[in-house]
């Protein structure tokens, strides 16, 4: 059996939020091909709990804690080093160290690297083939961030989304292969690269169907009587924050001020004190981490996913289509699903137009299902077609194919 040297820089498992469904399904398909040696990161010290899970699937494991502290101090330390917030981040010598003896003690050929922060443990290793999924465009969510931010922060920001750009562009001109979360999100990479183009694949998430299925018997979680509007999504994420905020703000006044039983429901994990305000507000509900979002889901009359930075496929996006529901979509949130015949709710950023179609689906008696929504999510995002796709590229991935002297790398190679 082959070996794999898969680097992450969060642990892939659960499958809880976006980055880890798809790093999820990617460990579950190479588990079961290769013989893994996983690298990653704790970030949220819950995910400790399911360490045992993934040890099972691995023949080694390295896992290094990133509280919010650490991941802060070797930020700032970035910044000196005039290197990306991302990079500077995963610095860590334990990680660095494994990754050099595992290395020297065993055969491996293949290095699979999800997030470009966990680039650099591997950037100095020519002997391996490479292959990166960025998933998105992270260099441009920064400049999405930048447009949103007040002066100081627009340019730490804008900083970011340079440094990043130059180092993103560095790993594709390297790597063997590099892979994005949608084909729209490819093309867009290869305008940035184009000495690079003909080795970036777009390689879709997919849904699981069984699991987001809105047959399944679940009791609501809401009041008798209440008219629910959804947002699911984890609550420490930046574009999320953001989300909600936006549209407590601007949408859900001219909701609440037509219906006195509406109610908009924010649900996931770890919000922020900026989101644990909304729940103050007339009409809104912060729950916090939920054991199960599907109920929320399926018994909403509406979903909504206002994000204004975006990049890819939104998850919660499918799983809202795979449910059947009507969905409030912003563009930015939509441009990864290619419209369809049949889907309910609207596309659009104006809060008017947002609001107005709102009201029109929490005037219904009860919540609508679109049978349409689910119909066109089995047929184009099956995870298993996807990890085909996913399993071709790295076993036909050529050494060597990059060519090494594209761009320089000084200052970002092994970590210290």
């Amino acid at each position: 059996m082959q070996s794999v040297l898969f680097l992450c820089h969060r642990l892939p498992w659960p499958p809880s939020k976006g980055d880890k469904i798809r790093s999820y399904h990617v460990l579950r398909r190479l588990a079961g091909r290769y013989r893994v040696y996983l690298g990653t990161f704790v970030d949220d010290p819950a995910d400790w709990q399911h360490l045992a899970a993934v040890e099972a699937l691995c023949a080694d494991v390295c896992v290094r804690p990133l509280p919010s502290w650490r991941a802060g101090w070797r930020a700032l330390a970035a910044l000196t080093r005039g290197e990306p917030l991302t990079v500077g981040i995963y610095r860590d010598r334990v990680m660095r160290r494994w990754v050099e003896r595992l290395l020297a003690e065993h055969k491996l050929e293949l290095a699979l690297c999800y997030s470009s922060g966990v680039a650099p443990f591997v950037m100095q290793h020519t002997q391996l083939r490479r292959v990166m999924d960025f998933v998105d465009v992270d260099s441009d969510k920064w400049n999405q961030y930048a447009q949103q931010a007040g002066a100081v922060k627009r340019l730490v920001y804008r900083r970011e989304a340079r440094r990043l750009a130059e180092f993103e562009c560095t790993i594709a001109a390297q790597f063997d292969a590099s892979v994005f979360v949608s084909e729209a999100e490819a093309a867009f990479f290869r305008q940035l690269v184009p000495e690079s183009a003909g080795r970036v694949h777009g390689i879709p998430n997919g849904v699981d169907a069984g699991y987001w299925d809105p047959r399944r018997v679940c009791s609501s979680p809401y009041r008798p009587g209440e008219r629910v509007v959804v947002f699911v999504g984890a609550m420490d994420y930046r574009a999320n924050v953001d989300a909600v905020w936006w549209f407590a703000q601007e949408v859900w006044p001219r909701i609440a001020a037509r219906r006195q039983d509406a109610r908009f429901y924010i649900v996931g994990s770890q919000p922020t004190a900026a989101v644990r305000v909304l729940g103050q507000l007339a009409g809104i509900t912060v729950t916090g981490r939920v054991e199960d979002v599907r109920p929320y889901l399926a018994h909403a009359h509406v979903v909504t996913a206002p994000l204004r930075v975006a990049r890819g496929i939104q998850n919660k996006v499918l799983e809202a289509l795979a449910m059947e529901k009507v969905l409030l979509a912003t563009p930015a949130a939509y441009a990864g699903v290619a419209d369809f015949a049949g889907r309910q709710g609207c596309i659009d950023e104006s809060p008017e137009v947002m609001a107005t179609e709102a009201l029109r689906w929490l005037d219904a008696p009860q919540a609508v299902r679109v049978s349409a929504a689910r119909a066109e999510v089995l047929s184009r995002y099956d995870w298993g077609r996807s990890l085909d796709t996913y399993e071709n590229v790295l076993r036909n991935v050529r050494h060597g194919a990059a060519s090494m002297d594209v761009i320089g790398t000084a200052g970002l190679g092994v970590c210290p």
